[in-house]
């Protein structure tokens, strides 16, 4: 399995969203890199994942890819991270590997109890051939765009590097309509009740989140009452792609706070110790 592995400091391990690819979120791996050691990867079913899927085992093989993905980093544990869809990946891990969760971060998550509406039912029927009007229908991302970078000028110019970092790393309907599938074999309400490990919620605005509402997200706050919360203002769904320095002050303390394990810390002494002997 292919991972990106940036930036030094208490690891953290961050699952993407429902279309599947790693690059998406580039803005903000970038700018936490450069305050922690950020481990992420393509979900399982990408072609350019380079790891295995096993339908059969369906939700659960994003899952155990964060194991194997930890494993390829040399890491005993970490804080995880999921966006949207994998939001409920992350949370699935943290109920699984407690041990292995130093923290848990959940960006604009979907909830265990999410079931899809009208909207998305609809383009279920039909991904493939309905592909054009989902591009269509993400238009609606632009008000969002534009309240996180004000001005037309600079608006647009946010919008055509993001339209052209999607289409550089292409998503697939298709896949993205069996994932939501997938979800009807899981019941991951009881389970991620259990959760205890830190964790921190994060959501942009509610008025400008239309791909999932702030609303479904601030589930886990009432389910789990240890939960912290952070707003990114002037964002919707697209914070940590639009404000990733704000998306970065919001989470890189909470890893800060939570990251390091003795072994890490240890390693670092020891490494300081060699360059003063040498």
């Amino acid at each position: 399995m292919n991972i990106v592995d940036v930036g030094a400091g208490a690891p953290l391990v961050i699952v993407p969203g429902i279309q599947g690819r790693w690059e998406w979120m580039k803005p903000a791996v970038d700018a936490l890199a450069r305050r922690c050691r950020v481990v992420t990867f393509s979900l399982a079913d990408e072609p350019t994942c380079g790891g295995s899927f096993d339908r059969s085992r369906g939700f659960d093989c994003y899952v155990e890819q964060i194991v194997e993905a930890m494993e390829l980093a040399q890491l005993h544990s970490a804080v995880v991270a999921g966006v949207s869809y994998g939001g409920l990946v992350a949370a699935a891990f943290a109920a699984r590997y407690p041990q292995r969760t130093k923290g848990l971060v959940l960006v604009s998550a979907l909830p265990p109890q999410w079931k899809p509406d009208a909207r998305v039912r609809f383009y279920l029927r039909r991904p493939r051939l309905l592909s054009p009007l989902f591009f269509v229908g993400s238009l609606r991302l632009y008000k969002e765009i534009s309240a996180a970078v004000p001005g037309v000028l600079p608006g647009m110019a946010a919008a055509a590097r993001h339209g052209l970092n999607v289409l550089t790393h292409m998503l697939s309907p298709t896949r993205m309509a069996q994932r939501v599938q997938l979800l009807d074999s899981v019941q991951l309400d009881r389970e991620l009740r259990a959760v205890k490990v830190p964790t921190l919620v994060v959501t942009g605005d509610a008025a400008l989140d239309d791909v999932v509402p702030v609303r479904l997200t601030e589930q886990y706050l009432r389910m789990w009452p240890h939960a912290q919360r952070a707003t990114i203002p002037n964002t919707g769904h697209l914070g940590l792609i639009t404000r990733p320095d704000v998306f970065s002050d919001a989470v890189g303390p909470f890893v800060d706070r939570n990251g390091p394990d003795p072994s890490f810390r240890l390693k670092a002494e020891a490494t300081k110790l060699e360059t003063r002997v040498g």
